[in-house]
């Protein structure tokens, strides 16, 4: 019988002493979310630091949300471009400081492109040549890095949509995540497939994923058990694909990530 899947967290600077044997003793995956925000960008110095000095002895994945506030990365606007490739070179500067090898960041596809994609018929090959255009200098950087960008979904519909833009890079700079809250919401609310074909339909470009639970209503980020999402046919999903991908628990109540995994657990799902 194969050994249950390790699960991790997202855990910010400040919470990593409190959970900080639990994390150790497995070198559980690791996701430090300060670093989307732009303000913390320009002057990261202290929460690396911080982090460095938290993390010492531990062997995990490492990874860092990247920015996404305020732009897409699909944008077509010459000086918006410049903008968001300098917000990317930032969270790129802190991978390569805290030796982080992976940066979470946001798809632009939504439920208007699900139904309006295909009005033209180069619409879908005009929006990849606009995110790839953007991500370019990025791409490059983060391969030379061993470092992958995870492509999340947000207000996605259809899987494939994302999933043609990590064919067209052809890097392995660029791979797939998929955050099971917003699957279930896209499913619940917008006739999406559900979560466990989220995962199924990324396959072997799945690098990351972030485990939450949710009504289905909205993007809740409740603790695991606390919602309705059917983990079970989630894990079964991760189980049939190839790729060891980050699981990260991504929930607001950070003193309840242990507990998160202890439900998983309970259902014989991972450890």
């Amino acid at each position: 019988m194969p050994e249950l899947p390790v699960v991790g967290a997202q855990l910010t600077v400040l919470d990593l002493d409190r959970h900080r044997d639990w994390l150790f003793e497995k070198d559980r995956d690791l996701e430090l979310p300060e670093f989307c925000m732009a303000d913390i960008l320009r002057a990261p110095g202290p929460f690396i630091d911080r982090a460095k000095a938290r993390l010492d002895g531990w062997n995990g994945r490492l990874g860092i949300h990247g920015p996404f506030t305020g732009f897409q990365i699909d944008s077509r606007d010459r000086d918006v471009r410049a903008v968001v490739q300098a917000r990317l070179d930032q969270g790129l500067d802190v991978c390569a400081a805290l030796g982080a090898v992976q940066m979470v960041i946001h798809s632009p596809y939504d439920s208007w492109d699900h139904s309006n994609l295909d009005n033209g018929p180069r619409d879908r090959d005009r929006r990849v040549a606009a995110v790839l255009t953007l991500l370019e200098p990025a791409l490059k950087r983060a391969e030379a890095m061993g470092v992958t960008m995870v492509l999340e979904n947000i207000k996605d519909i259809d899987p494939r949509e994302r999933a043609t833009v990590i064919e067209a890079a052809a890097s392995p700079a660029l791979r797939l995540s998929v955050d099971t809250g917003h699957a279930h919401w896209a499913h619940s609310v917008c006739g999406a497939p559900s979560a466990a074909e989220f995962v199924a339909a990324a396959g072997a470009a799945l690098a990351h994923v972030h485990l939450q639970d949710t009504d289905g209503l909205a993007d809740r980020h409740w603790s695991l058990s606390e919602g309705n999402i059917d983990f079970g046919s989630i894990f079964a999903a991760l189980g049939r694909i190839a790729s060891k991908p980050h699981l990260i628990v991504e929930i607001n109540e950070f003193h309840k990530v242990e507990a998160s995994v202890a439900h998983l657990e309970g259902l014989g799902l991972a450890q």
